[in-house]
């Protein structure tokens, strides 16, 4: 049942609740005034008892919600309630079942052991009321009585009362679970705006950065004996690069992946990275090949991509190596040159290395990376398959 239903299941109950205490003394009355064998004046102060009772109830209770929280008030309302009711059960014993509006009062109003005494103290009065008073006779029946109708309103209230806090904690969880589903629902559109500026990030990274760096390399380079092939190769590359900027923004797959596995894309990747740098590049694979999930094959590749442009930013390396190894559980991605390496202890500002770790951790994978100045730089991208 969810917190709606819940509410309007437990508005219409108190409702009802309140509308009893009301029933039953207006049932009560019109049994009176039928059955009753009072003479005039022993009616007219029932009458006014009666009137008293309907005032008490709705000047402290029915027109004042906003007492109910006050318990001092409170207790001068239920402690009316008990005399009014002693008064009008002493009077006819046909008022005796006005003791369920007492237990509902005090069952709703009061707490812990003076809930108990005001409800075993009612149960004591409306043994009185039927038997109209202690009997000079019988009074072993009247003590039996008794004690079952103590037992039974307060086994009844206890259980009222044990089912009304296990209602309101109930609430109190569904509430807390509605909270936490929202807070949820929100940290995980958050969650989602931050992957997907993360996504969009490193997509501008590896397609548009690398192919205007490309372009500018080949334009700087160019000199009067071989400037049109330079020129050739950064229209290709602009080509190419609006391509990938257009699947970025539509998040479809590369194209080095459209028609080709994984490693058949590494070794195009390889083949033109190697052409426009003038670096060899060896590919390797290992294990057996197998299909993977489309993100796995994409942040690999991207990543084999992000590792060959910042060779050819920083390593001034004179040969690559690419290593594709697909294990039991895992698919490894190694990419090795002899280039200059770097100092790992030293902060980078730079965005390749975060952009790789990113898209590999968010795949429940790891990225290593292992260098050092003079030796080279390896970096090793391992994600589940």
């Amino acid at each position: 049942m969810d917190m709606a239903a819940l509410d309007r299941w437990e508005r219409r109950l108190v409702s009802i609740a309140r509308v009893i205490p009301y029933f039953v003394l207006t049932v009560t009355t019109v049994l009176y005034s039928i059955f009753t064998t009072q003479t005039g004046a022993e009616r007219w102060f029932t009458y006014g008892v009666v009137a008293f009772g309907y005032v008490w109830m709705t000047w402290w209770f029915t027109l004042h919600p906003a007492w109910h929280g006050r318990s001092d008030l409170m207790a001068v309302f239920v402690g009316g309630m008990v005399v009014f009711y002693g008064v009008l059960g002493m009077q006819e014993h046909w008022f005796g079942a006005v003791s369920y509006a007492v237990y509902i009062y005090a069952s709703e109003l009061l707490r812990g052991r003076w809930m108990f005494f005001v409800v075993a103290l009612t149960a004591g009065l409306a043994t009185l009321s039927l038997f109209g008073g202690y009997p000079s006779e019988a009074p072993a029946a009247f003590w039996l009585l008794l004690l079952v109708f103590v037992v039974v309103a307060c086994t009844f209230t206890y259980v009222g009362h044990v089912t009304t806090e296990q209602s309101r904690l109930r609430k109190e969880l569904l509430e807390e679970n509605e909270g936490l589903h929202a807070q949820l629902l929100v940290q995980a559109h958050e969650a989602g705006v931050q992957d997907e500026r993360h996504r969009m990030a490193g997509e501008i990274h590896d397609t548009l950065a690398q192919g205007l760096a490309g372009i500018i390399t080949q334009l700087s380079a160019a000199s009067a004996d071989d400037w049109e092939r330079r020129v050739a190769v950064a229209t290709d590359l602009a080509r190419s690069n609006l391509t990938e900027a257009r699947r970025s923004v539509h998040a479809l797959r590369p194209p080095a992946l459209d028609s080709a596995a994984l490693h058949e894309a590494l070794d195009d990747v390889a083949s033109g990275w190697s052409t426009i740098n003038g670096v060899p590049v060896s590919v390797t694979l290992t294990g057996a090949v197998r299909t993977m999930h489309p993100e796995v094959e994409v942040a690999l590749l991207r990543t084999a991509q992000e590792a060959l442009s910042n060779v050819a930013k920083h390593a001034c390396a004179s040969r690559v190596g690419l290593t594709l190894s697909y294990m039991e559980d895992v698919v490894t991605l190694d990419v090795r040159d002899d280039g200059v390496g770097f100092d790992l202890t030293r902060p980078s500002h730079g965005f390749g290395l975060p952009a790789m770790r990113h898209r590999v951790h968010r795949l429940s994978g790891a990225l290593f990376v292992e260098s050092e100045p003079g030796a080279g730089t390896a970096i090793s991208a391992r994600v589940p398959s």
